[in-house]
């Protein structure tokens, strides 16, 4: 073989190594499934990072990268961006976004109650009852969330309107912590293990507790379906065999959930979870334990709840015809092996 031919050969067989490198790569970008999480570190968003810690994705055969975000809403807005395939974030979004013509669905349903605390500043005693939130400044984990949106609902329950109370976002954590601390905020609607923190301290006092489902009923009027796996509609319809497996995957963990003491989920979390306070961690998720779903299905009476409630205050849902059948769907964890 003349020299010329065996330089054309071996050109011809590196760009045809270099081209399938190039595809195998472009593939396995492909297969990734990037979810947002609306705090991954919250006890209400719980099945995510334990899904990850038990091998379940992997057990599936699926590439999952969690990313955290601390507020919700900013994680709707990376998923409606195409950044990331899917949220794990509360329910509401689904309608909320649904009223702005975008078409988004709960396909694991996580929750059904928030898991949310109202706490008030043990600086302000005079707060007894959402109707002493006006003129006050509260903490929310953003504009858009669900916190908010659950904060707004409250006050005007309780006769206020809107305007006479201003939300602050504040995120989780030791924003939300140092926010109070500062006098920042009066009052603020927070999870698992920031009420825990604050309450150990004595630095806060729970105003409404949604952590279970007689405090959720007492506040909202029924059953508030709220932490869920949500991606959009044609995402969904166009990777049924993705989607299927994600349900496979977050349904065990629902039911590892339901099966084990909260000492034993909270060994499979990342210690830096704890915050310095496995003990308090351990008791936190064994008081709301009984918010997660034991099998990801939607609570029948549940997204009628959630219309009620924004309905009351929210521009994006009030007078618009939603269609609740298309906010959510039942396929994929009935169908979990």
């Amino acid at each position: 073989m003349r020299a010329s031919s065996i330089l054309r050969y071996s050109t011809a067989f590196s760009i045809a190594i270099a081209a399938a490198g190039f595809a195998a790569t472009a593939a396995n970008a492909a297969d990734k499934i990037s979810i947002m999480v609306g705090g991954y570190e919250k006890q209400i968003y719980l099945p995510a990072k334990l899904a990850e810690g038990l091998g379940y994705f992997k057990e599936q055969g699926l590439n999952v990268e969690l990313l955290n975000e601390p507020a919700g809403v900013d994680a709707e807005n990376e998923m409606l961006a195409g950044a990331v395939q899917g949220v794990v974030g509360f329910y509401d979004h689904c309608i909320d976004l649904q009223g702005k013509g975008k078409f988004v669905e709960s396909v694991v349903q996580f929750s059904q109650a928030p898991g949310e605390v109202e706490l008030v500043s043990a600086k302000h005693p005079e707060i007894k009852s959402p109707a002493d939130f006006k003129g006050k400044s509260l903490g929310v984990t953003g504009l858009g969330s669900s916190t908010n949106f659950l904060t707004q609902y409250l006050a005007i329950k309780a006769g206020l309107k809107l305007g006479e109370f201003t939300s602050v976002p504040v995120g989780a954590g030791q924003t939300f912590i140092a926010a109070m601390q500062q006098d920042a905020i009066q009052a603020g609607m927070t999870t698992e293990p920031t009420v825990s923190r604050l309450l150990k301290t004595g630095e806060a006092k729970v105003l409404i507790d949604m952590r279970t489902m007689a405090g959720t009923r007492a506040a909202l009027g029924g059953t508030y379906p709220a932490a869920s796996l949500y991606m959009q509609e044609s995402w969904v319809n166009d990777h049924k065999e993705e989607v299927q497996k994600l349900a496979n995957a977050f349904v065990k963990t629902l039911h590892f959930i339901n099966t084990h003491s909260a000492a034993e989920i909270a060994d499979k979390m990342p210690k830096d979870f704890y915050v310095g306070d496995k003990e308090g961690y351990v008791k936190a998720l064994e008081n709301g334990k009984a918010m997660f779903t034991p099998d990801g299905v939607m609570p029948e009476d549940g997204p009628k709840t959630v219309l009620a409630v924004l309905s009351e205050f929210s521009k994006n849902v009030q007078g618009k015809a939603i269609d609740l059948s298309k906010t959510y769907t039942t396929e994929f964890v009935k169908n979990a092996k």
